[in-house]
């Protein structure tokens, strides 16, 4: 059950976006980001807000900071149009940590909670630090393509947690930004829990709580492998699992492929990974197909994920799109 929560009234909210950590860091380098793959996305992303204008071409960058080694950046009111930013307040973007955060929350146990023991109050402020800077790197990426983005830090923000359940989560401010023409970009968060003192929110479960708030058109979850398999993805007999069923009482059934004795997803979870791993993703997008939005789990920086992007898939999936399509069936 959750807890405070207000439902706000703000502008219709076309997509919200997950950002796997696995898919925009190297997952088993400490605090490194995949560039190539952020990048990709944050073009995507551009492309997707701006889909069905007549002048789809990338506007001037918004990341004047300057960095060692390049030109300074500086951009005049001329060289930006009235419309420039007309649709990108319809999404909504949510990032994991990947290689940020999940080993100092891992190590300290934060996520068990124990504020009282000094090493689970220093993990708790390494973890921030560490999320914040991997939230603050892709606010500028996506500022660079000219994406009006703005980081929200969930403990900054009045959130927390009971028995790592969300109890507390002000939506105030998510909603004044999307109703003042910026991007949103929330993370996973080391919070304040009431019970067991601190905890971590992850990222898929920020994005369930902002779905059934919001009311977006459809949910993606951009991750580094092709969608949901039968079993972990490395093994030679997997499955992608391409379109799965919810039903209102949450369970689920995989429509297509046809698989006999489909019984369960065994799923792998890392090491360090505080947050719950792939059974985590699959269980939030259950509860969000069942509030009738649909939920497309895809292979960041692919051909597939900017097609998912743009919500070509919200009528049958075309046989050359690869990737999960979780929805609701009454």
């Amino acid at each position: 059950m959750e807890g405070k929560q207000e439902r706000h009234k703000t502008k219709s909210i076309r997509c919200i976006v997950k950002l796997g950590g696995a898919a925009i860091t190297c997952k088993n380098e400490l605090e490194k980001i995949n560039k190539e793959s952020l990048d990709i996305v944050s073009s995507q992303l551009r492309q997707a807000m701006i889909s069905g204008r007549s002048t789809p071409t990338k506007g001037p960058g918004m990341d004047w900071s300057k960095r060692h080694g390049e030109s300074e950046v500086f951009c005049t009111e001329d060289d930006f149009g009235e419309d420039a930013f007309a649709d990108s307040s319809r999404f909504v973007v949510v990032h994991g940590a990947g290689s940020f955060g999940h080993f100092q929350a891992s190590k300290s146990g934060v996520h068990k909670g124990g504020l009282g023991q000094p090493l689970v109050k220093a993990g708790f402020v390494a973890t921030r630090i560490s999320v914040t800077s991997l939230n603050l790197e892709i606010v500028r990426a996506l500022a660079r393509e000219g994406i009006p983005s703005v980081g929200m830090s969930p403990f900054t923000c009045g959130w927390s947690t009971s028995e790592r359940n969300i109890a507390a989560a002000d939506l105030s401010m998510v909603a004044k930004a999307i109703d003042s023409g910026f991007i949103p970009v929330l993370h996973g968060d080391a919070v304040l829990d009431e019970l067991q003192g601190c905890s971590i929110l992850s990222g898929d479960v920020i994005i369930r709580h902002l779905a059934a708030q919001l009311k977006p058109e459809y949910v993606v979850f951009l991750t580094d492998v092709l969608g949901v398999y039968d079993r972990p993805p490395v093994e030679p007999t997997a499955v992608l699992l391409q379109e799965i069923a919810v039903r209102e009482d949450g369970s689920w059934d995989v429509v297509k492929p046809v698989l006999q004795n489909m019984t369960k997803v065994e799923t792998t979870v890392a090491a360090h990974d505080t947050t719950g791993g792939m059974m985590t993703k699959i269980t939030e997008a259950a509860m969000i197909a069942r509030l009738g939005i649909d939920v497309y789990i895809v292979k960041a920086a692919t051909s597939y994920s900017l097609r998912a992007l743009n919500g070509e898939l919200r009528g049958n999936i075309p046989d050359d799109w690869y990737g999960t399509v979780i929805r609701f069936v009454s």
